[in-house]
C-alpha cells in the first residue's frame, strides 16, 4: 500500500521529544535519526522525512540507534521507502532487531551495527 504524505500533520506541539532527532546528507549519503517510540500515533514525521527523501538520494540511511519501540506502521514504512531507494538500518537496538527478523524484513533491509558501518559501504551497482 502506498501512502501519501499528510497534508494536515500537525507538529506544533508534540506529545514528546520529536521521532525525528536529525537528518542532513553524509558521506553522499541522506542520513535521518529516528528516537523514541515509533507507531501508528508517532510515525508521521519520520514518514514524511523519509519519504522526502527516497527521490532524492541513492542511499538513505535510517540511524535507528534511539529508537525504544517500534511496530507495523514502522515496518510498512521501512518496505515503502526500500521500494524508493536504497535503505539501511543503522545500529537498531535488540527490541527493533527482533522486530525486523520476527518480520523477515531483515532479509529485504539491510541493517548494520554502527552508523559508520552502514555509510561505509558504496552504494549497489556502484
Amino acid at each position: 500500500m502506498v501512502r501519501e504524505p499528510p497534508d494536515n500533520v500537525d507538529n506544533s506541539a508534540p506529545a514528546g521529544p520529536p521521532v525525528v532527532a536529525a537528518e542532513g546528507e553524509v558521506n553522499g549519503h541522506w542520513v535521518v535519526r529516528a528516537q523514541g517510540d515509533l507507531d501508528c500515533d508517532t510515525i508521521d514525521p519520520l514518514f514524511i522525512a523519509l519519504w522526502q527523501a527516497a527521490p532524492g538520494h541513492q542511499v538513505v540511511v535510517l540511524d535507528a540507534s534511539a529508537v525504544t519501540f517500534a511496530d507495523s506502521s514502522f515496518l510498512s514504512l521501512l518496505i515503502e521507502v526500500h521500494r524508493r531507494t536504497e535503505l539501511r538500518v543503522a545500529a537498531p537496538g535488540a527490541v527493533l532487531t527482533r522486530l525486523l527478523r520476527t518480520a523477515g524484513v531483515d532479509r529485504v533491509i539491510r541493517s548494520y551495527p554502527t552508523l559508520d558501518a552502514a555509510l561505509g559501504e558504496p552504494p549497489r551497482g556502484s
